[in-house]
């Protein structure tokens, strides 16, 4: 694995910390938390005329040809500056996932539809809510020339702004999946927001009789579960990517703090207790942005990464949560109120160490592909 960034992937972090920064004010997790659709439309349209839902899809489709480094480039700085947005979910888990598995027409119509800011999503809707289960609480059934979509997906991030959700769903009486491209105008379809610990906003899709075309199924019937391996191995690392960004944003918070914050007449980062504090936290930030461009490497140059992803993700989940106990010792109680940012940190934290897998369901991964 080489470490060294690009001439490209330089630019590309400086021009997404420069563009963050300058609208902390109006687009982070603080200031979109009780807007109608969680993220700020503004951030988006500038965000689409940079290129970034385009930057990893083919050139072919309107993208600009890049890879998933470039992609996960992005995430690591929106989780830095905690600034919620729908690129993780309308990129890796259902544009490229498209990309690889949808028909020509599909791609021509909806990666070009992605590049111009057409935001999609995923409904995954696993039984029970585990991520390893197999088959989908939503069924389709053949109908006409199509399907008639009924159940209910939880958690489905960003439904309000989207215009499609990649959808797996049940054919079979077993655990057949079918994976289907579904415009949120669909009748039948609704969406309702959920109150939730992290700073995304989730919904629950119903569909009750939704009929889908047949031409809106990607890749073949009964095929899905290759769809939603893919949509759940980009998704988990390009969460990752965010939760070493995000990691990074807390210990640069923390050492602010400790350098500022006076006590006995002198600043609190001149004691030990909290240089050990930041300390433990660099190695944890470094330890899961490690793991977590080494698995996004793998994918950006078509290597098997099922090992590394899920590696990554239980190491992130653990370690960016284990940052945020840090930094509330050393922040002490202002930390926990609702005025600090570094509560806003912690949801994020406790919402990204549960999406796409756990570090139980991950480390059970590890443990199985090393024959443990």
């Amino acid at each position: 694995m080489d470490l060294t960034a690009t001439e490209d992937q330089r630019r590309i972090r400086a021009a997404a910390t420069d563009l963050l920064t300058n609208r902390h004010a109006t687009a982070d997790a603080r200031a979109v938390r009780n807007t109608p659709l969680g993220h700020s439309s503004a951030l988006w349209e500038e965000m689409t005329e940079l290129g970034w839902p385009a930057l990893a899809l083919p050139e072919e489709h309107g993208g600009l040809g890049g890879d998933f480094t470039d992609l996960w480039l992005l995430c690591e700085e929106l989780g830095r500056h905690r600034t919620p947005s729908p690129l993780l979910t309308t990129v890796a888990c259902a544009a490229l996932p498209l990309a690889r598995h949808g028909n020509p027409s599909q791609c021509a119509q909806w990666l070009s539809a992605v590049a111009k800011g057409r935001i999609l999503t995923y409904a995954r809707a696993a039984p029970h809510g585990h991520w390893d289960a197999a088959g989908s609480d939503i069924t389709a059934t053949p109908s006409g020339e199509g399907f008639r979509l009924d159940g209910t997906a939880l958690f489905v991030p960003y439904a309000q702004a989207a215009d499609a959700l990649v959808v797996m769903a049940r054919t079979d009486d077993r655990a057949g999946l079918t994976a289907l491209l579904v415009e949120t105008t669909t009748p039948g379809l609704g969406r309702h927001r959920l109150d939730v610990v992290g700073t995304t906003p989730e919904y629950r899709v119903d569909f009750t009789d939704a009929a889908v075309p047949a031409s809106q199924v990607i890749g073949e019937v009964g095929d899905g579960g290759a769809v939603a391996e893919t949509v759940a191995t980009l998704g988990a690392a390009a969460t990752c990517a965010e939760m070493a960004g995000a990691a990074q944003g807390v210990l640069d918070m923390t050492v602010e703090h400790a350098r500022t914050r006076t006590q006995f007449g002198r600043p609190i980062g001149s004691f030990q207790a909290v240089q050990q504090h930041c300390a433990d936290m660099a190695v944890h930030v470094l330890t899961t942005r490690l793991l977590a461009y080494d698995a996004a490497w793998r994918l950006s140059h078509g290597l098997p990464a099922a090992l590394e992803v899920s590696l990554a993700k239980a190491c992130a989940s653990e370690q960016y949560q284990e940052v945020c106990a840090l930094a509330h010792q050393v922040h002490g109680a202002i930390g926990f109120t609702a005025e600090h940012d570094l509560h806003l940190f912690t949801r994020h934290a406790t919402a990204t160490a549960l999406a796409f897998g756990d570090a139980d369901h991950h480390t059970s991964h590890v443990a199985t592909a090393l024959g443990l």
